[in-house]
């Protein structure tokens, strides 16, 4: 492997040994580096890696003396116990993403980034490019961890970046990036909304003439010129898309949530020259991607949708637009700053079913808008919201999983909780159906 800068006489502190930073140890294996050190604060990893208090010491000694800090996407560095000590090596600090930049700076890619629909917009790129002839690969903040890939002289990369991701990167050159929508979203980790905006422009900062930046939000057109970036403007239009849209026979990419993401994938498959009828052949036999509007179950006049990913109001809101006599769970760790716009969808709401340690919070955002009830587990919720739904005897009824907010309260991630859902909706029906 070509390594473009020489990083074989770099020292480097890796911090965070979850599954990026196992990548990164994997990846320096690879590539013959050997002068690193590493640090976990979770003692189940400590033990693992046989690190110790005298190691700790060492490792943020060396913060100071390393040429560059590689920290995993997540840690909020402005809260750390040694916050002083990254602050002033801030300079330093990498991620993932940017090593996989520095060693492959021939690579072509596209790089997704966004508060909605990263991941689906991701695996429809990749679902199309690999219909039409493209050696392609997936990873980021999506499957595998980007230095897992194995990457080939004519690959094309789609990476999905997260805002955590993109904070801390400085080498990041897609050829093509896409910034798909902006709404509140991790402001209690970046501090401010605009924060959040910048760390999601870095995908643009270090593109040339050569390179496509592709954006539908006004505001980010406004700041994308201010800012005078190299790259060429590609303005993504919804009804250039809804030329075709009609064409597309495929019920999961016809959904109101897919709209915006389709019009980025048919803006990029244009610059990337795909055909349109082959576009539009492509598309017919992609399938959606688990937790994210998934209907995974229909019962007589009942259909059971797990829209486990949706951990903002502003992504649940798809799936209360496009269902009516809606049983909907919701409730988890709440985003700051966030505001749930019920008026115009409350009508196909019959009930709301709110879990988790922070229900109070959204009785505030429900009050006077929505019937609910109090359940705080995802199993109470589940039983009460199917017994309820048999009073809709003769229209279709939709119990709906999308919790507007995170689940780390009670899960270890939006997985668990989709899968947890989706097991106790099967098992309630075999025993009582």
């Amino acid at each position: 492997m070509n390594i473009s800068l020489d990083l074989s006489n770099k020292s480097f502190a890796i911090y965070g040994l979850g599954n990026t930073g196992q990548s990164i140890i994997k990846y320096f294996k690879k590539l013959g580096i050997k002068n690193y050190v590493i640090w976990d604060d979770n003692k189940a990893l400590k033990s693992y890696w046989r690190l110790n208090k005298k190691k700790e010491n060492l490792f943020f000694k060396f913060l100071n003396f390393a040429d560059y800090i590689i920290v995993s996407p997540g840690i909020n560095l402005k809260k750390n116990r040694f916050r002083n000590v990254f602050l002033k090596n801030k300079h330093k600090i990498i991620t993932d993403l940017d090593l996989f930049y520095m060693t492959n700076p021939k690579i072509k890619s596209i790089v997704v980034t966004g508060t909605n629909g990263k991941s689906t917009t991701c695996k429809i790129i990749e679902h199309i490019l690999k219909k039409n002839g493209f050696q392609v690969k997936l990873g980021g903040n999506i499957g595998n961890p980007i230095l897992d890939l194995k990457v080939k002289k004519n690959s094309t990369i789609i990476i999905e970046a997260s805002s955590f991701q993109l904070f801390y990167s400085k080498f990041i050159k897609p050829n093509y990036a896409i910034i798909l929508n902006i709404s509140n979203d991790h402001l209690d980790w970046h501090g401010s909304m605009n924060n959040y905006i910048l760390s999601k422009m870095k995908i643009f900062s270090l593109q040339n003439k050569n390179d496509f930046a592709f954006i539908n939000n006004k505001n980010l057109i406004k700041k994308f010129r201010s800012n005078k970036y190299l790259s060429k403007l590609k303005i993504v239009k919804l009804k250039i898309y809804e030329q075709i849209k009609n064409s597309i026979k495929n019920d999961y990419l016809s959904l109101e949530a897919n709209v915006e993401n389709m019009s980025f994938v048919y803006a990029l498959s244009k610059n990337l020259k795909i055909n349109k009828n082959l576009f539009i052949k492509s598309c017919q036999s992609f399938k959606g991607l688990e937790h994210r509007h998934e209907i995974f179950y229909k019962k007589k006049n009942k259909v059971f949708i797990n829209d486990s990913k949706a951990t903002t109001f502003e992504a649940t809101k798809f799936a209360l637009k496009n269902n009516k006599n809606i049983f909907w769970i919701m409730g988890g760790q709440p985003k700051i700053g966030e505001k749930f716009e019920l008026k115009k969808i409350k009508k196909n709401i019959i009930k709301t079913y709110i879990i988790g340690k922070h229900m109070k919070i959204f009785v505030r955002h429900l009050k006077n808008n929505v019937k609910f009830q109090l359940c705080k587990t995802l199993t109470n919720a589940t039983y009460l919201a199917i017994n309820d739904s048999k009073n809709i005897i003769n229209d279709r009824s939709t119990i709906l999983l999308s919790p507007s907010s995170a689940s780390y309260d009670q899960f270890r991630n939006f997985e668990e909780r989709g899968n947890q859902f989706k097991k106790l909706v099967k098992n309630y029906l075999k025993k009582n159906y």
